[in-house]
């Protein structure tokens, strides 16, 4: 089984990027699982704090669960152009200490997702987040790239993702993810020759 860890990069209850995760969970292909992590609880990062006291312990809780999946997907909201502060925030107490880097990051598949209620959805963003993930070391994948825009048009009431066109682009998205997954897998653990 392909274990996946989904992130929203949002803390707020009626966030469309923890909806969209929760979609992707339900479409997530046959022989893969998508687990939905949150960013809640992390404090705004303090190199002196993190020396005075280590590592928060949901930081320490999520780097373990991002260690031991297959793969890592974002979820992303885009605010002023580019990534929130809080999502990267979260992912700067993730790399601490640089020497885990490698351990939870290094070579797992990452894609990014997103939705918005703005016209262009969250390419900005998604394209921000590139130089931050070859920094981690990941194997972002670019075969698939999934921006929704209009936001409050495709989620209804209780965060149900309701357009069809959009399900179907996120299934297709998925599986392609999963595909990804695969190779990079199938490539570690094959023999040099």
């Amino acid at each position: 089984m392909i274990k996946i860890i989904g992130i929203p990069g949002s803390l707020r209850r009626g966030s469309y990027n923890a909806a969209l995760l929760r979609a992707a969970a339900e479409l997530t292909p046959e022989g893969a699982e998508l687990a939905i992590e949150s960013i809640l609880g992390i404090p705004l990062y303090d190199g002196d704090e993190e020396d005075a006291r280590g590592l928060p312990a949901r930081v320490v809780e999520l780097k373990e669960r991002i260690a031991g999946a297959d793969g890592l997907l974002l979820a992303t909201p885009e605010y002023n152009n580019s990534i929130p502060g809080v999502f990267k925030n979260a992912v700067d107490w993730l790399s601490r200490p640089p020497a885990d880097i490698a351990r939870v990051f290094g070579g797992k598949p990452v894609a990014v997702i997103g939705a918005s209620p703005g016209g262009f959805g969250t390419v900005l963003s998604q394209n921000a987040w590139l130089p931050v993930l070859r920094t981690l070391g990941t194997r972002p994948w670019f075969g698939g790239r999934l921006y929704v825009s209009r936001a409050h048009t495709v989620f209804d009431e209780t965060g149900a993702l309701t357009d069809e066109t959009i399900r179907k682009q996120l299934r297709q998205f998925l599986s392609g993810f999963v595909d990804f997954i695969t190779s990079v897998s199938s490539a570690a653990k094959s023999p040099i020759g």
